[in-house]
């Protein structure tokens, strides 16, 4: 069963592995963005507690 030899697959594994460590993360962090992300309101909103109507 062809299926079952490990020696090609593993191959195949190892490269894909190598071509994604050292080609993609060089080009992702490459990349630049149209806007600079901005911070968010740090500050918690203050829930107001619901009043409810118990009969």
């Amino acid at each position: 069963m062809p299926q079952l030899n490990p020696t090609p697959w593993f191959f195949i594994l190892i490269l894909s592995w190598l071509t994604f460590l050292a080609i993609i993360p060089s080009k992702v962090m490459g990349h630049s963005f149209a806007t600079e992300p901005t911070a968010q309101n740090v500050e918690k909103p203050n829930p107001e507690p619901l009043n409810w109507p118990w009969p």
